[in-house]
């Protein structure tokens, strides 16, 4: 017997006449037929990312006609809807202050409206995390199309990947290396076609853990936006998006703890982003699935990285891809016995179906598990004093960072230094030359006020370059430690996420200039040197300033945002789940 829609409780509900009237008529005014929606095929809507605000994602514009046309080709209706914008390059103080907010937005249109399924476009970072997070509350069958990575960017003979050229070249524009037309033409290279950025950023990172999870097709994440594959990646996703309305499967269906424990675990294989913590921890907590913060380390610590591109590695997306993308990583993980084959997927098949014979065609980019770039290559969890919880991307901890800090003889993996303490990243611009503050190579750069209350939103401020003199010495790096985010574009090995933040009353907020800092990184402890009694004594000093509330958002936001630790969620958000399954009230 054939399912009935959600869609026929707005269209074509014999026991409101008057209401499926109402609901069809305006429809009417731009041409689409009463037969169409009443049909009883599925409606699909496509969540669409991309806008002229929206750059990272705006090939969508483009390719949502494909989608239309494979939604059609399979029986389906498209509707196609707007979502937040959200430019993680552009947006101030943060675009992750508008991932809750697009969240919410988009729950309400998939709850709402006449949806039976949705296509969720994405591309830049934010966009990937939100809705999936609200797919998981609403639970219709959903399916992720990435927008893909731009091509590779060239800057005088030599890649230039998105952010990455640009935290090179900052740091040569300090040391006089190059001047400021040099500079700008570098990062300007770095952005050749349409698309996100081409390094495994974020944006790259969430696309390919959206496919770990098993919500996007096998493969969609890698392929370049200018790549003719794209298109028909986009329609081969609006036929399945009509296929998985009439198989019933949804988020929930799909996003188990062993789910997300494969998405880590790739996360780690690729070299992928920080901003990877909190948007699965997001997206987990939305879907009812237990992810605790030290799984990171239990779980992906001790894998080894894999993907040879930057900003852990030498290369960009679009060799990644020709290599075999994200589903040679992961097929290297699974004949390792790293990954959960038994997953479901949107494909309909387990994920280790999708990966069979997934092998990489270049070596030099995707190396097999036993001969991999690094190993143990995840986060390292750490906690003390300072803060419960915090990672560390090790992939990106260099040998002579390693030389420098981590190997002193008979204190192997154990730094000590002096805290230099900046409150905000304006503090840090404003003062991070001044001689006065005696910065050498043995200093602990910490920051503080750039969590999701503090900010607000979290920004990405916790890469603190050295100041000019160090980078003139060739010392391109310093130990340090933030209640912020790193943009995931960077290659610094910084201690970040640190949750409680200093706004919230974290170990942060009673850290001194001058204080000592203990990292050990064998017992995952990072500590102030500082005895109890003072930190009380220092705590009668109150929580350092932050900004003032600059919109209503901004007030809610902080009034009801978790820590990193936790994803940064909304405070109740999570306890509605699956709220499809009760139909909402009707609106007259």
């Amino acid at each position: 017997m054939k399912r009935r829609l959600r869609s026929q409780d707005w269209f074509d509900n014999p026991d409101h006449i008057d209401m499926a009237a109402l609901y069809l008529e305006r429809f009417m005014n731009y041409g689409i037929t009463p037969e169409e929606l009443r049909s009883g095929k599925p409606i699909i809507g496509i969540a669409q990312s991309g806008s002229d605000l929206t750059p990272c994602n705006r090939v969508h514009v483009e390719l949502a006609k494909r989608v239309r046309d494979g939604i059609r080709d399979a029986g389906g209706i498209p509707i196609e809807f707007p979502t937040h914008p959200m430019f993680e390059n552009c947006k101030r103080p943060t675009a992750a202050l508008d991932r809750n907010l697009a969240y919410l937005g988009l729950v309400e249109i998939l709850y709402g409206y006449p949806l039976d399924g949705v296509v969720l476009t994405t591309g830049c970072d934010k966009t990937t995390p939100s809705a999936i997070m609200a797919a998981s509350t609403v639970d219709i069958p959903a399916i992720v199309l990435s927008g893909g990575p731009m091509l590779d960017g060239w800057h005088e003979g030599e890649l230039a990947g998105s952010g990455t050229v640009i935290w090179r070249m900052r740091r040569k524009y300090a040391a006089g290396e190059i001047d400021r037309e040099e500079f700008l033409q570098a990062a300007l290279d770095s952005a050749p076609s349409v698309g996100h950025c081409n390094t495994m950023g974020t944006a790259s990172t969430m696309n390919a853990l959206a496919e770990a999870l098993g919500l996007s097709l096998t493969g969609c994440g890698a392929i370049p936006a200018a790549y003719r594959e794209r298109g028909q990646m986009a329609y081969r996703t609006g036929r399945r998006a009509v296929e998985i309305v009439f198989e019933d499967l949804k988020p929930s269906d799909i996003l188990t703890r062993e789910a997300f424990l494969n998405a880590i675990r790739t996360n780690s294989a690729i070299g992928g982003s920080t901003n990877a913590q909190p948007h699965l921890a997001a997206m987990a907590k939305h879907a009812g699935v237990e992810l605790h913060p030290d799984d990171w380390q239990v779980h992906g610590f001790d894998i080894p990285l894999l993907a040879n591109v930057q900003p852990a590695g030498a290369y960009l997306g679009e060799r990644y891809h020709r290599a075999g993308g994200t589903p040679a990583i992961m097929w290297e993980l699974l004949q390792a016995g790293k990954l959960d084959g038994n997953c479901r997927t949107v494909t309909g098949r387990t994920m280790a179906e999708n990966l069979e014979g997934r092998d990489a065609s270049d070596r030099e980019v995707i190396r097999p598990f036993g001969e991999p770039l690094k190993e143990r290559a995840g986060f390292l969890v750490l906690k003390g004093n300072l803060f419960d919880f915090a990672i560390m991307k090790m992939s990106v901890v260099s040998e002579d960072f390693r030389r420098r800090y981590l190997q002193e003889p008979g204190r192997e993996g154990i730094f000590e230094g002096k805290a230099v303490v900046f409150d905000g990243s304006e503090d840090y611009h404003k003062r991070i030359n001044d001689p006065e503050l005696g910065i050498d190579e043995n200093t602990i750069l910490a920051i503080r006020g750039a969590g999701p209350i503090g900010w607000p939103g979290s920004a990405e401020v916790v890469n603190m370059q050295p100041p000019d003199h160090l980078l003139r010495k060739g010392i391109l790096s310093l130990p340090t430690i933030g209640d912020g985010r790193q943009s995931g574009t960077a290659d610094s090995p910084s201690i970040l996420n640190a949750s409680p933040e200093s706004a919230a009353g974290g170990g942060l907020a009673w850290l001194r200039s001058g204080d000592v800092i203990r990292i050990d990184f064998n017992e995952g402890r990072c500590d102030m040197l500082v005895e109890d009694a003072e930190i009380e004594r220092r705590k009668g000093d109150g929580i350092p300033a932050v900004p003032a509330d600059a919109t209503p958002w901004q007030r809610i936001y902080r009034r009801s945002v978790t820590q990193l630790s936790d994803g940064a969620v909304l405070e109740g958000a999570a306890d509605f789940r699956q709220i499809a399954k009760t139909p909402p009230r009707h609106n007259h």
